[in-house]
């Protein structure tokens, strides 16, 4: 069970080294300028397999699990799937269920692991395996194995080795877990924390804060939701910058050309910006943006003019 591309290497390693009877994957949405329907990468990759696909908009009755009880799994593999599972989905197969995820449990519990690890600055993350219990990512752990969050880290980095260290977790561990041979270790609740999932308004600055936060938010956002100001009344993506600890005298927000470059003064330090986008255009270096857009220098940045009109 899965959907977004986090989920495919896992996949692709259960086709590889044990025999997947379906799977289970988030209904097509409508993505791209037309609204077509798009297909999650999970499907698309189990199709390519040849595998069966269900797609159910919800499975919280137990009708809507009828067609895996037909497939009956020894063990259901969950990896991203988007969908909070209950019981009857939960303990289906004679050994439950057993859950990929993206942090070292009990850190980081929640749909949006990798972004707050970025944020909070930690220096090691990781992927637990875990018997999925009624909780949200309670369950006792299996194996944990940990990787070093690299400086300039962004999400769609760490999302990628995640992914992989993930599907090799399995490769190395399944076996051992289905033979009974490696047994759930209960987790506990020191050293808890709670990861949230990120919405799109997540993205925009705080220009109040200090310059190493904002590189973090930035890279945490990168690539979704993505990371954005406003200027003009329109919002102004920041899609790569460098923390300083010094700044240029102005207020946070406040955009200043110098020798270094284009630097935004922060709450403490500045942001030096390197790539920006503007709506409806290319992505291009700040010093490109602004020979076009002189009127940048001693502006200020953020927040959204519009925001509080309509309260």
């Amino acid at each position: 069970m899965g959907t977004p591309e986090f989920a495919v290497p896992c996949l692709t390693t259960l086709i590889e080294t044990q025999t997947v009877v379906g799977v289970v994957t988030q209904p097509d949405k409508p993505a791209g300028r037309g609204n077509r329907l798009r297909p999650s990468p999970v499907k698309v990759a189990a199709e390519a397999a040849g595998i069966p696909v269900y797609q159910p908009k919800s499975l919280r009755k137990e009708e809507a699990a009828a067609p895996l009880r037909e497939w009956q799994p020894d063990l259901i593999v969950v990896a991203a799937f988007g969908q909070i599972l209950r019981p009857h989905v939960l303990y289906l197969s004679p050994r439950g269920s057993l859950n990929v995820h993206a942090s070292l449990l009990p850190r980081w519990r929640g749909a949006s692991p990798i972004q707050h690890a970025i944020l909070a600055g930690d220096e090691t993350t990781g992927v637990t395996l875990m018997k999925m219990d009624e909780g949200l990512d309670t369950g006792a752990m299996y194996v944990q194995e940990s990787l070093s969050i690299d400086p300039r880290e962004t999400a769609a980095t760490l999302h990628d080795r995640l992914a992989a260290l993930g599907a090799a977790m399995l490769r190395r561990h399944l076996d051992d877990i289905l033979d009974g041979r490696l047994s759930p270790t209960p987790q506990g609740d020191a050293g808890f924390t709670y990861a949230p999932m990120i919405r799109k308004e997540a993205g925009e600055i705080d220009w109040q804060r200090d310059a190493g936060s904002l590189d973090r938010h930035i890279r945490a956002m990168t690539p979704w939701p993505g990371a954005f100001t406003w200027w003009g009344g329109e919002p102004l993506k920041v899609l790569g910058a460098r923390p300083l600890d010094f700044s240029p005298s102005g207020v946070p927000g406040q955009v200043v050309f110098t020798p270094e470059g284009i630097i935004v003064v922060a709450g403490s330090g500045g942001l030096l910006l390197d790539t920006i986008q503007a709506p409806g255009k290319r992505a291009m270096a700040a010093e490109e943006f602004v020979r076009g857009h002189p009127e940048l220098a001693g502006a200020v940045l953020g927040p959204n003019p519009a925001a509080g009109l309509d309260e």
